[in-house]
């Protein structure tokens, strides 16, 4: 999770024009979209009007652009106004359009950024959700792409461009924010080498391409109806195209995305690389250090809400409460422990019941704040469901303990889906009902 709120749409707003490949006329409309939305196109030219999540389990092709699909329903060439939503901080929006494909309009994105100006920027209430890269992760393919993404308290991306035979090799390399994008992204219009034309068009595509909407390479020269926006134009748009890919791991990303040679197939195997590792690390704290300014307990105020103490006081903190439903507590399981002289002696285990006990004290914990109790209030088990111990728990191991409210009834009763974790792995997990009472 992170401090900045989620952001949608302040109101709709739509452009009209030709698509890249399909040559179509089509008009696009992008509209607000509640919170946990996330970006869904919709295709009002079809029957039911059918809508279809920007995520990479729908991605269908990559030839030279973006194509996302369900059933028989596509949506083309997706890449740019995915990389104009996501550069320019939306996280939740609607994207309707009339045709397969959206507006081309002059090869670059900066039509969007226009068009997403023009309708506003609302921020929402709950929280943004942002991957932070801890460990490297990197895709590398037959044709000489390479991908990698370094941990990196922002959003960068450095980018080396090279067409064949290493012409026109170019290099950029930026931290990506609204404004960065709109000035230094956004222009750079798509290209593609005279040699691959006639290719394209036998394969029925880029009917709607001209020189008003892309740059064609031939040999040393550049055909253009207008000169390059930048010296380095291609590398440009290149990252244009990776933020509009990257936008198919549905959340922001915290990391430094190093790009030799991209394209769409590359672009979308880094995305599915990086869905693995979040599957992976998910149930884990986004840091394991207490972050500074958001509304962490230490030791003595926990001790303050919950009555327990040793032995079975089985939470030493909470690291942060996300938003205000969530939050994660902290247990060191060390071999001091009185009940590893009892429970398994010879090959120590942390008893699966008292990592109940531990999810039901940070349980405790969130709903004293939700409901802005005191610690004059106890928390009672009333059932645990779907109560499942996956992995043991040794000496030595921290235990993340996170606690997430999904019903409540008034101030007395809540239900809570919790879980344990070590090592990025989820070792516990159960859904409690407590009860709380006054002392």
């Amino acid at each position: 999770m992170s401090s900045e709120p989620q952001q949608t749409l302040a109101r709709s707003a739509s452009v009209s024009g030709t698509s890249l490949h399909t040559g179509e006329k089509v008009t696009l409309k992008i509209q607000p979209a509640p919170v946990d939305f996330g970006i869904k196109f919709k295709r009002r030219d079809l029957e039911d009007e059918p809508t279809i999540d920007a995520t990479i389990a729908n991605l269908k092709t990559v030839e030279r652009a973006t194509t996302i699909g369900e059933g028989s329903m596509r949506v083309h060439t997706v890449e740019h106004i995915l990389s104009s939503l996501a550069a320019m901080g939306i996280d939740n929006a609607i994207v309707e359009m009339d045709a397969n494909e959206p507006p081309i309009g002059d090869g670059s994105a900066r039509p969007y950024v226009e068009l997403i100006k023009k309708a506003g920027i609302a921020p929402q209430e709950t929280p943004r959700r942002v991957f932070d890269v801890r460990e490297p992760i990197h895709v590398e393919t037959k044709s000489g792409s390479l991908l990698v993404v370094l941990p990196d308290p922002k959003f960068r991306i450095s980018c080396t461009q090279a067409g064949p035979n290493g012409q026109f090799t170019q290099f950029f390399s930026s931290e990506i924010t609204p404004a960065v994008y709109e000035r230094e992204i956004a222009p750079a219009r798509t290209f593609v080498f005279y040699e691959d034309v006639q290719p394209l068009m036998d394969k029925n595509l880029i009917k709607g391409g001209s020189l008003e909407n892309a740059i064609v390479i031939r040999g040393d020269a550049v055909l253009s109806k207008e000169p390059l926006r930048f010296p380095d134009e291609f590398v440009r748009h290149k990252i244009l195209d990776i933020i509009g890919d990257l936008a198919l791991f549905g959340q922001r990303i915290r990391g430094h995305v190093i790009a030799v040679k991209p394209g769409h197939g590359a672009n979308a195997e880094l995305v599915r690389a990086l869905a693995r590792e979040f599957a992976r690390s998910a149930p884990m704290l986004e840091s394991h250090a207490f972050p500074p300014g958001e509304g962490g307990l230490d030791i003595n105020q926990v001790m303050e809400l919950l009555p327990h103490r040793f032995p079975f006081l089985m939470v030493d903190r909470i690291a942060r409460f996300e938003g205000e439903t969530r939050c994660i507590g902290v247990k060191s399981v060390t071999i001091n422990e009185p009940f590893f002289g009892g429970h398994f002696p010879g090959h120590p285990v942390m008893p699966g019941v008292l990592q109940l006990e531990a999810m039901a004290q940070v349980a405790s914990i969130l709903m004293m704040k939700i409901t802005k109790s005191s610690g004059r209030r106890l928390g009672y088990f009333v059932s645990a469901d779907e109560v499942k111990f996956r992995k043991p728990v040794y000496p030595g191991d921290t235990l993340f303990i996170a606690a997430e409210l999904t019903k409540s009834r008034g101030k007395n009763l809540a239900r809570l889906k919790c879980s344990c974790s070590v090592n990025e792995a989820i070792v516990s997990e159960c859904e409690l009902m407590l009860t709380f009472m006054d002392q």
